[in-house]
């Protein structure tokens, strides 16, 4: 039997239970995968309050989109992958059906990668989500190069501190914005060229001066709300704007500083398509190996304490991934 973690109803974190399931046999073109650690998301607070704008198959629904561990089994027509090697899940489309939380996974084998040498389970419960779409919304979409400015909102969450190592890696200059001046010295730290608090600067003061007037190339937005229309004004004439999540769910305006190319960016645009994995995954090999990239782990629960990881999610203090071991 395999844990497998579940809701019944939209609601908080008391909604998840653990039950038990029967452990499936792979098909053709499958792995089973015996789960040692899944990465938790904001997409994962939101499929379970019920905010999440894509539909939600209640009763029984499952979670996670994220996870590592051991091929357990492997299903026919499968080239490449054996029991025992340690993998990272790029893709589970439907996470409401066959998520991440649970002691035992089914995936399609090209829904799967290598984990990379050197990476202990926990971090690489943190890599792929945050990493992907860091390099997904900079790389392939803004086509960032280097030398470039580049705004960061929610710069101390995983896919912001993401972005600050892959920025650096490219040689362009990160620009870090947190809501919280105590975040600041983290995020300088962490290889940020300049933090700005929203609670203390002004964020178009601080990027203009520090960009000499010019701006930035690059916004890389996970906030949305309001504020986005206040946020496009730091870029540069002709810059490029790529949102990447909605952590404020109020409806977000439409910048008007034109020229402004804007994107809106899922990871799932990139990681269903096989040519673009292999890019993403060279690349993080090479800087995992080089240290160039560390993913950040903020805290590590049990799946027995998911209700708690859960809590600890919702209170948004974290700063990098929160990872939950099996």
């Amino acid at each position: 039997m395999s844990r497998v973690v579940v809701f019944n109803e939209f609601g908080g974190p008391e909604v998840l239970q653990i039950v038990e399931e029967p452990v499936a046999v792979p098909a053709a073109g499958e792995l089973r995968i015996k789960i040692e650690a899944i990465g938790i998301n904001r997409l994962d607070q939101m499929m379970r309050s019920g905010s999440y704008p894509g539909p939600v198959h209640l009763p029984r629904s499952r979670l996670g989109c994220e996870g590592t561990g051991l091929v357990d089994a492997v299903g026919s027509a499968v080239e490449g992958f054996s029991v025992g090697d340690a993998v990272i899940v790029t893709a589970v489309p439907d996470m409401d059906v066959n998520g991440t939380y649970a002691e035992y996974v089914l995936m399609p084998a090209n829904a799967v990668i290598a984990r990379p040498e050197g990476l202990d389970a926990t971090s690489a419960a943190a890599l792929w989500v945050a990493y992907s779409t860091a390099y997904g919304a900079l790389v392939e979409k803004a086509k960032m190069q280097p030398g470039d400015h580049v705004v960061i909102t929610a710069a101390s969450s995983a896919v912001g501190l993401a972005a600050i190592q892959i920025a650096n890696l490219i040689g362009a200059i990160p620009i870090a914005i947190t809501r919280h001046a105590a975040k600041k010295d983290i995020l300088l730290a962490a290889g940020a060229a300049v933090a700005v608090a929203t609670d203390r600067d002004d964020v178009v003061d601080v990027v203009r001066e520090y960009t000499h007037g010019a701006g930035a190339d690059i916004i890389l937005d996970s906030v949305m709300g309001p504020g986005l229309v206040d946020l496009a004004k730091v870029a540069k004439f002709g810059g490029t704007l790529v949102a990447v999540g909605w952590l404020d769910p109020r409806p977000a305006e439409f910048p008007m500083n034109w020229p402004l190319t804007i994107f809106g960016y899922m990871s799932f645009e990139h990681v269903l398509d096989s040519e673009v994995v292999h890019r993403i995954a060279t690349f993080l090999s090479a800087g995992i190996r080089t240290g160039a990239l560390k993913p950040t782990v903020d805290k590590v629960f049990r799946l027995d304490d998911i209700v708690d990881a859960h809590h600890y999610l919702d209170q948004g203090q974290q700063v990098g991934k929160i990872v939950v071991t099996l």
